[in-house]
């Protein structure tokens, strides 16, 4: 996994606002003296979500000196894992599963859809696709891990499962409206349920009955 190449325009300084700053001492104090490494991910991700869901270098580098790291430690984190954008994305960030299992069940027409509705093309970072008015931002990405609902598309914190072409369209519709359906599956089934209805566990029958 990668979180792509750094963004050519970055903000000078960054720093935690007060509240924040609180809570990564809490954090921070959560590991032994001599470990406060391990708080590397929380505070990133909070770093990110503050700074308008993407990592400028002077973020790293902040969460760097906060946990006494070389800030090549915090670099080589921020790059490996695909949840930190290096860069800035839209207002609705789609991250398409394309792994074998959402493959199988359909994933590149999933991903035909984003493009065909959006309109989306790579600027700097071809892995990341955006909508000409920047609203939405569109990544393919390895494994989601909701592979018994395949196909499945993360839209910023949640899951939309079970797509195909039509509900894709349909989900960004209402995302471009501000008006985004609740999270889970798009095919009406209750969460991993069998598509079908249910299979077992039907109350026992009375006796004597079929």
């Amino acid at each position: 996994m990668s979180g792509g190449t750094a963004h050519a325009e970055q903000p000078a300084t960054f720093a935690f606002t007060p509240e924040n700053f609180a809570w990564a001492q809490k954090v921070i104090a959560k590991y032994p003296q001599g470990r406060q490494a391990s708080a590397v991910l929380p505070l990133l991700d909070r770093a990110q979500r503050q700074h308008r869901n993407w990592l400028p270098r002077a973020a790293m580098d902040y969460v760097a000196g906060l946990l006494d790291m070389a800030p090549i430690r915090v670099y080589e984190v921020a790059t490996f894992y695909s949840m930190f954008n290096l860069a800035p994305v839209g207002e609705w960030f789609l991250q398409v599963c394309t792994t074998t299992p959402c493959w199988l069940r359909g994933s590149d027409e999933v991903m035909k859809a984003c493009e065909r509705k959006l309109r989306v093309k790579a600027t700097g970072d071809a892995s990341f696709l955006h909508s000409a008015d920047g609203k939405f931002t569109v990544r393919e990405v390895e494994c989601l891990g909701a592979c018994v609902n395949a196909p499945v598309i993360q839209v910023n914190d949640d899951f939309y499962e079970d797509l195909d072409g039509a509900s894709t369209e349909k989900l960004i519709d209402a995302l471009a409206a501000g008006n985004p359906p609740p999270k889970g599956p798009m095919n009406g089934r209750q969460v991993s349920m069998p598509a079908g209805g249910r299979t077992s566990l039907f109350p026992v029958p009375a006796s004597g009955a079929e």
